[in-house]
């Protein structure tokens, strides 16, 4: 049994939605500028209505594919200063008996 474009074009929409709602915002940003940018002219708008996001969101997470390679802190989750901080003493050492 095949089934129809219209049927298709929903089912990938809605696997498009799934996968987005499980990234961070920063990733489902660029999630959709690279979703939006292969579709070509009209992309924006389509992904922007598929996902549920603003167009800004998308130009936005556009720009930062463009500079992804001049960011320093690509990897980085946390900003910095962020997370556990540094023991201050140094753990002494037990004398053995």
């Amino acid at each position: 049994m095949a089934i129809s474009l219209r049927e298709a074009d929903s089912q990938t929409e809605q696997r498009l939605r799934d996968f987005a709602g499980t990234l961070s915002e920063k990733d489902r940003r660029r999630f959709a500028a690279i979703e939006a940018t292969q579709r070509g002219h009209g992309g924006i708008t389509y992904i922007a209505g598929v996902l549920r996001i603003s167009t800004r969101t998308i130009e936005r997470g556009i720009a930062e594919l463009d500079h992804l390679k001049d960011d320093p802190a690509a990897g980085r989750v946390r900003r910095p200063g962020a997370g556990r901080k540094k023991r201050s003493i140094p753990k002494r050492r037990k004398k053995p008996t």
